[in-house]
This record gives structure tokens, C-alpha cells and sequence, in this order.
């Protein structure tokens, strides 16, 4: 646990890094109805295409160091409230 402690402090630093470089980023942590965590993490973020977030998220320390079973998918933006838009699909939703 102290390891998997560390890499979350990397992956924290990972994050914080990349939002100061310009990348549209939240991260996070699951939580039960208890608001206990346990239940994994959600990383969202802005690319221009599924290769690029592929090549991009492989960096974060938590999957480089193998301590996450992680999947990659890409969401299509609904012109409701979107938390994070691609440039192109502004013109959707109009």
C-alpha cells in the first residue's frame, strides 16, 4: 500500500503538470455511498484524437508502474453541458 501511496503522490504531480502545460484535465477517485474509496479513479481529458490520448495517458505514473487496470474510451460529446469540448465540436452544438 505505501508503494501504491507513492505513485498516487507522483500521479497527483503527473496531473498537476500537465494542467500547467494547457491540457484540459480532471482526475479523480471513486467512491461507495459511504464516500469511501476503493471503487478506482476517473481521468478525463482533452485530445484530438484516440491515438494521442492513448500515447498521452501511458505516461501517467499509476499505469506506467502498473498499479491500475485501466481502459481507454473515447467520449462523444452531447451539446448539453459539456465539462470538456474539442474545438471542433463547439460547431455541434450549435
Amino acid at each position: 500500500m505505501e508503494q501504491r501511496r507513492i505513485f498516487i503522490r507522483a500521479h497527483r504531480e503527473w496531473v498537476d503538470q500537465e494542467k500547467d502545460k494547457g491540457r484540459t484535465i480532471h482526475s479523480g477517485f471513486l467512491v461507495d455511498e459511504n464516500r469511501l474509496p476503493g471503487g478506482g479513479g476517473l481521468l478525463i481529458f482533452a485530445a484530438n484524437n484516440f491515438q494521442e490520448a492513448l500515447n498521452w495517458v501511458q505516461n501517467d505514473p499509476m499505469i506506467r508502474q502498473g498499479l491500475v487496470v485501466w481502459s481507454l474510451s473515447e467520449w462523444i460529446v452531447d451539446c448539453e453541458e459539456p465539462l470538456i469540448v474539442r474545438s471542433e465540436d463547439l460547431n455541434k452544438c450549435k
